[in-house]
């Protein structure tokens, strides 16, 4: 079975390399790919969100037969189609240059969601983001790499909003026909790829392919006629709320995950659990070692020395912790391996909270040798809490490191800004990312001409307000009342503030909200004017989530704040783009040390958009006096929500509004683009996903291979 499933267009011979071009996701950050499909039909392009399969399978025919005569649009399409093949060779890349001894075993990356493209919705939020960015930039670098997850048809839900302000969630399913996703064929030629016991009963595993420039992601699935009509949909949904069947889907996430890359023949040389949803990986490779005769000692230590676990959240809702008797039942056949046992089983679940629950962050830990966090501080937060491990150790000597999380650049930035770079860092800037004498020369950027391209981005940001309101009302919405609080009022002159994260309490979008009077006469000032952009979802489960959201929905529609505050609804990475690229200032209010990374404001930064942050995550050890401005760690004496908002007060009213407009009669405001331009100098130098996966491969992935990982975690059984 092959990707002559989905509805493949007949294209002319001339340019039928469009259709091997669309189907894998590296044209996403290749702006001569882009330019390409844009060529065949722009307003298409824009409906369809930028999805090149579901263009080339709605263009005109006629229009493609005129194209596939046009000399230059043929020239653009066999650079880009010779691009996209010499890509899928790690010859040349810095991988093949450094660490030649790695050879082409992969490293196999497991994790529950992965977010790539808009058209591909299988990601909830910052970790599948960051999943993502991971596999472009290991794709970049040439490092061998397999990424494992589910296929959520049924995960992504649509976010809408009622004139109260609550926030309403509707399931929402995409057609997987219309995305670059490939069937896996089973031995027999059919879907099922693997078996996996859940529950005392046999469940069949089928697999979809998808390609990330050199990187290929397995996304399991259960929708299979073999299977009983309740376990179809067991990896359908995206985190569900039911607890049972969510350790049924890490089941199979995990232990599945296994048996399908054996199936494909992917003999991995390291293993990455990114996050403890992925942790049962881990167990499945201690039983097939049994089930080879090593004894439990031998299989343990052997799974640790080559396995990494990447924890991301210091926030003990992040943290799964499922009944020992369920996993117990669920993994009845496991507990049939000679050597395992119920009690040795438990011991490796064993949590903080004592006996009975089974951790899943608590197994990773145990079987993986190689452990980190993603910030510098959350390396610090992450040694603190699991300490308890490691008795007789001090805090200081638990072996877990950190690798701060980074974003892919040519993913985030704007094309217009990398065209602006282009000019005046030189052609092929972008593969020197990691010349220090790169990101210094940003700051003798022309201040007019950078001004320039972020007034445009601007621009298009507030055109696709407007358009996404006009769409929402005519489609969802019904009542006019929604269209103030959708950002119609908007206007390209005044300081735009961006906040777009997951509705979580922790992360305080209502914390400019707690002297309203205050903020009320920052954003209606007649003279310096200021707005804030908002949009996010709050997790459906999380009641509190949506009062905070509700609260500001209402400040968007609230008149006294002359329509200077917006809310955007159905948040998610067609959206994100527009944000990070086209506001003046990100902001940033994790309660600390909640955070553990917060990756929005490196994304930002990457288009010369400061932040104004807590002293948390990423800012902890990104701000540096002249990229943006922090709000001081609060005493322990002080109320922390109390202390920050009254900084964040400050800070607009004393140093972010005076100097965005201290240049307003002139081209660009000199001081405001001084402080752009070190945003750039520091994101660009320090933050991206290139720098973290060197990292990984340096500190974790050649380590893991060689099986003599830096630390081993407590003994376990």
């Amino acid at each position: 079975m092959n990707d002559h499933n989905l509805e493949r267009p007949r294209l002319p011979e001339p340019i039928s390399g469009l259709w091997e071009i669309a189907m894998n996701l590296s044209w996403r950050w290749n702006p001569r790919a882009r330019y390409l499909f844009r060529r065949l039909d722009r307003p298409l392009w824009h409906r369809t969100r930028h999805n090149p399969v579901a263009i080339l399978q709605r263009v005109d025919p006629g229009r493609l037969a005129r194209l596939a005569e046009d000399a230059d649009f043929r020239r653009l399409h066999d650079e880009v189609l010779a691009t996209c093949r010499r890509e899928e060779s790690r010859e040349g890349t810095w991988m093949a240059a450094e660490h030649p001894e790695f050879g082409d075993r992969p490293v196999a990356y497991f994790c529950a969601e992965f977010g790539l493209h808009n058209s591909v919705p299988i990601y909830s939020g910052g970790l599948g983001v960051l999943a993502g960015d991971h596999c472009k930039a290991a794709s970049d670098l040439g490092v061998p790499l397999v990424g494992v997850g589910l296929l959520y048809v049924k995960g992504y839900f649509d976010q809408t909003i009622r004139l109260d302000g609550w926030q309403e969630d509707m399931e929402a399913a995409f057609d997987p026909a219309s995305t670059p996703l490939v069937p896996v064929p089973g031995p027999d030629g059919g879907r099922v790829v693997a078996r996996l016991e859940v529950n005392g009963h046999d469940l069949a595993i089928g697999a979809w392919k998808l390609r990330v420039g050199r990187v290929p992601i397995y996304l399991l699935d259960t929708e299979l006629e073999e299977n009983r009509p309740e376990d179809r949909q067991l990896a359908s949904r995206l985190y569900p709320g039911g607890r049972l069947e969510r350790l049924q889907q890490e089941w199979i996430l995990g232990a599945g995950g296994v048996r399908v890359l054996r199936a494909v023949g992917v003999d991995p040389a390291a293993w990455h659990a990114n996050e403890g949803h992925a942790a049962f990986m881990l167990l499945e490779r201690v039983r097939e070692r049994m089930e080879r005769g090593s004894t439990w000692e031998e299989a343990v230590e052997r799974v640790r020395a080559t396995s990494v676990f990447t924890t991301h959240t210091p926030v003990p809702a992040g943290h799964d912790i499922f009944p020992l008797e369920q996993v117990e039942a669920c993994a009845t056949r496991l507990l049939d391996t000679p050597g395992m046992s119920p009690a040795r089983l438990a011991e490796l679940g064993r949590g903080l909270e004592g006996p009975g629950g089974f951790h899943m962050t608590a197994l990773a830990i145990r079987l993986s040798g190689g452990l980190n966090g993603v910030s510098e501080t959350h390396g610090r937060v992450t040694r603190r809490m699991w300490h308890p491990l490691w008795p007789g150790r001090s805090v200081e000597d638990v072996p877990v490191g950190h690798i701060t999380n980074g974003v892919h650049l040519s993913t985030w930035m704007s094309h217009s800004l990398m065209e602006f770079l282009d000019g005046h860092l030189g052609a092929g800037w972008v593969h020197r990312l990691a010349d220090p004498a790169l990101w210094d020369a940003v700051r003798g950027l022309d201040d007019e001409g950078l001004w320039r391209v972020h007034k445009r981005r601007k621009e298009t940001l507030l055109a696709f307000v407007r358009e996404q309101a006009r769409h929402r009302w005519a489609e969802h919405w019904g009542d006019s009342g929604h269209l103030v609080g959708a950002g119609t009022l908007l206007s390209p002159d005044a300081l735009t503030i961006g906040f777009a994260r997951r509705f979580a309490e922790y992360k305080r979008a209502d914390l400019l909200f707690r002297d309203a009077d205050r903020l009320r006469r920052l954003v209606t000032d007649p003279r310096r004017p200021v707005q804030v952009v908002f949009a996010g979802k709050a997790h459906p489960a999380d009641d509190q989530g949506k009062r905070i959201l509700q609260r500001v929905y209402e400040a968007a529609r609230d008149p006294g704040f002359e329509g200077r505050i917006a809310f955007l609804e159905d948040y998610e990475l067609h959206m994100a783009h527009r944000l990070v690229q086209g506001v003046d200032l990100w902001l940033n209010l994790p309660r600390p040390p909640l955070e553990a990374c917060g990756t929005s404001g490196m994304k930002a930064a990457l288009n010369a958009v400061p932040q104004l942050g807590t002293c948390d995550g990423w800012w902890a050890e990104g701000y540096e006096g002249s990229n943006g401005w922090q709000i001081p760690l609060a005493p322990d004496e002080e109320d922390v929500d109390a202390w920050d908002a009254r900084h964040l007060y400050e800070l607009l009213e004393e140093r972010v509004v005076p100097l965005y407009y201290e240049g307003e009669h002139h081209a660009a405001p000199r001081g405001w683009v001084a402080v752009m331009k070190e945003a750039l100098r520091v994101g660009g130098s320090r933050f991206t996903a290139r720098r973290m996966v060197r990292e990984y491969v340096s500190d974790y992935y050649i380590p893991a291979r060689r099986g003599t990982p830096d630390g081993l975690p407590v003994e376990a059984g």
